[in-house]
């Protein structure tokens, strides 16, 4: 059975930088506290009608076509992961497939936020190694920022998120110590509303308002967004950060261990962990934890925030063209997110 192979990556991040400092236009807050929480200096916001989470997968998605050394007719299935699609439905995937004016191949949409993209690797991975797609485009695209409170009351949220892109090709290789080692995917819901965003949703209300008086006399379809959740501020994200630092900090290293262990591996031999970039104290617990030194965790939410689904191929794609990464190195990819998912790879470059 062959192994599959990162054959292309590439990323893109929109051009409107936005600091810590621009932020203090919209809401109490200031570069300091940003910093200390979560180690992010500045983020990215995409241009808010001419650029997309297709748009910006397009971009993405053909640095890694190219040097994939292929071309977008080759591409045989689409795998997307995102949490904040072009539309309600239907998903990206298609979006992609149209914009790169692709064959009618299949178009995969995977919604497992922060993990998005480790998901969408192991879906894509599976059906390298079954023979059944030659060349699959896997991509974690994120446009946060039209979503976002921009206010003092939403700041413990909105100062985290920026927006950006990356992908990868993958392929089949032959070659015996290179590769996808494995994957390993987990969840438990059994919290999953101390992070998520619930409206607008099929839910009837049993999250976010509780101001059932503008539906008195209107069916149940017409409960899915009100003035009610606009007016108390319920149509965006929620998190309860402390409970989520909690879980990730435990659930991050065995994952990752998980991995290690699958394949006869050990935290010492890995040359780049590529950790999702949720909060750069989460980051360094799990380099403490793990005892990995600097030179052996890639971290880039000081520049771009959390990209939650982008985040690991955009780190990855960074550290690649930085020459951090070689052929034979042994890298880890984890994440940790809303659900709860949380998930990992080991890979032999």
């Amino acid at each position: 059975m062959p192994r599959s192979k990162i054959a292309g990556i590439g990323m893109y991040v929109p051009k409107n930088v936005v600091t810590n400092q621009d932020l203090t236009q919209y809401m109490d807050t200031n570069d300091e506290w940003i910093q200390e929480r979560t180690g992010i200096k500045e983020r990215h916001y995409a241009h808010r009608t001419e650029e997309t989470t297709t748009t910006m997968a397009v971009e993405a998605a053909k640095i890694a076509i190219e040097r994939a050394g292929t071309t977008a007719q080759d591409i045989d299935f689409i795998v997307f992961a995102t949490l904040s699609p072009d539309y309600y439905f239907p998903g990206c995937g298609v979006l992609l497939q149209r914009a790169l004016k692709m064959k009618e191949i299949g178009a995969l949409d995977v919604r497992n936020q922060c993990s998005g993209f480790l998901y969408a690797l192991s879906v894509a991975d599976q059906f390298i190694k079954t023979g059944m797609y030659k060349n699959i485009l896997v991509v974690g695209s994120e446009k946060h920022s039209f979503g976002l409170d921009l206010t003092t009351r939403g700041r413990n949220i909105s100062v985290i998120f920026g927006d950006g892109s990356g992908a990868v090709v993958l392929q089949p290789t032959e070659e015996d110590d290179r590769g996808i080692l494995s994957t390993h995917l987990h969840s438990d819901g059994g919290s999953a509303e101390i992070l998520a965003m619930y409206n607008p949703g099929t839910h009837a209300n049993h999250w976010g308002t509780q101001d059932y008086a503008d539906f008195d006399d209107a069916p149940i379809a017409n409960m899915f967004m009100s003035h009610a959740m606009i007016d108390h501020a319920q149509n965006f994200p929620y998190m309860d950060g402390q409970l989520v630092f909690k879980k990730a900090i435990i659930k991050f290293p065995e994952v990752i261990m998980e991995a290690l262990q699958a394949n006869g591996y050990q935290a010492s031999d890995i040359k780049m962990l590529i950790p999702h970039q949720a909060n750069l104290r989460i980051s360094q617990f799990v380099q403490h934890t793990l005892k990995l030194s600097d030179n052996q965790v890639y971290n880039n939410i000081q520049q771009y925030g959390n990209t939650t689904a982008a985040s690991v191929p955009i780190a990855l794609c960074e550290a690649w063209e930085k020459g951090m990464i070689k052929n034979g190195d042994l890298v880890c990819l984890a994440a940790f997110g809303s659900g709860f998912t949380w998930a990992s790879a080991l890979i032999k470059w």
